[in-house]
């Protein structure tokens, strides 16, 4: 072969390879399946990044676990292993107890609550996940929660003794002073945990209720909205600086918008999904008044208990919410 062929020859392949080197691929990781509002609400943050990249940004999502189960997914952005994933904060309460601060009963109440929360957070959580090369780029806050039983509760004595499946240390002390078994399990393993009774009774939203079709396991859903606890999207820290700044700039504005996006998503879902319960035979009830003032009471409580173990960085964090909401 001559040297103007082998010259020809490497021009036409570089060509070739051009585009190929000017697209970033990442991978995510979400342990939700695909019809959940969570899933939905990524996929749009995903198609935003890519429209507003002109397509050299790409993340490639596996939801439902089906790459890395849920609670391994923060190790695995931080490790590098994949590139975005979204998790629960609240799980991550053990390592610092701003995760679990909306996890505490009726701290928030509502997604005006919620986001004001979120905001007040923000600097703080921002901080710590850059700190352990992460960034956040969307919060999401999840529906109300309740209590999914196979019998009515009519009184707070309905509860006790029950085995009840929770997702954090929080909502474990929770279960506990309602005099309940409480049991930390993943979402994923909720399913078979109800099947070999392990546990007979659920605290979620109506959205993981459907996600798990409770009505194979239980008949009824007591609602009491003590709860709006957050997911976040997360992204390892050297990839995101790997991007120019024009994609680091895309990626944050889609992420803001996701946000905005993910609360109405997840309000449009809380009523949805207590319908279908309902078409599936399920009961959806408030809580009585017992159940509510025990609620409070433990909320009031675990406040207290936050306040003290926490450094003057986090009670700033919590004063600034609650002068928020004017309490």
């Amino acid at each position: 072969m001559s040297r103007s062929t082998t010259t020809i020859a490497a021009a036409a392949l570089m060509a070739f390879a051009t585009p190929a080197l000017a697209e970033t691929s990442w991978i995510m990781a979400s342990g939700y399946p695909e019809d959940s509002f969570f899933t939905k609400n990524i996929r749009l943050f995903i198609e935003d990044v890519k429209e507003a990249t002109g397509g050299e940004l790409v993340i490639d999502l596996r939801s439902n676990d089906s790459l890395i189960k849920h609670d391994a997914i923060k190790r695995a952005v931080q490790s590098g292993q994949v590139q975005a994933g979204e998790i629960r904060l609240s799980v991550y309460g053990n390592e610092d107890i701003m995760y679990g601060l909306d996890s505490i009963p009726n701290l928030v109440t509502s997604y005006d609550e919620a986001w004001k929360l979120m905001e007040a957070q923000d600097v703080y959580l921002s901080k710590l996940f850059e700190e352990n090369g992460m960034r956040i780029i969307t919060y999401v806050s999840w529906p109300g929660q309740g209590f999914y039983t196979a019998e009515p509760v009519t009184s707070l004595a309905d509860l006790k003794g029950q085995s009840l499946r929770i997702y954090s240390p929080q909502t474990q002390q929770m279960g506990e002073m309602l005099d309940m078994n409480a049991t930390i399990l993943p979402f994923a393993e909720v399913p078979q945990a109800f099947s070999t009774g392990l546990i007979e009774a659920l605290w979620t939203s109506a959205q993981t209720g459907t996600d798990v079709q409770a009505w194979d396991y239980v008949d009824h859903f007591t609602y009491t909205g003590s709860l709006h606890t957050k997911n976040a999207i997360i992204v390892n820290g050297d990839a995101f600086d790997a991007l120019t700044e024009d994609q680091q700039q895309a990626v944050l504005a889609a992420g803001k918008k996701a946000s905005e996006r993910g609360f109405e998503l997840s309000k449009e879902a809380s009523r949805e999904r207590e319908q279908v319960l309902i078409d599936h035979g399920m009961t959806v009830t408030e809580a009585p008044e017992d159940v509510m003032d025990k609620m409070r009471e433990i909320g009031l409580t675990m406040v207290e208990e936050w306040r003290g173990e926490a450094n003057p960085d986090q009670v700033a964090v919590l004063d600034a919410y609650l002068a928020s909401v004017g309490r």
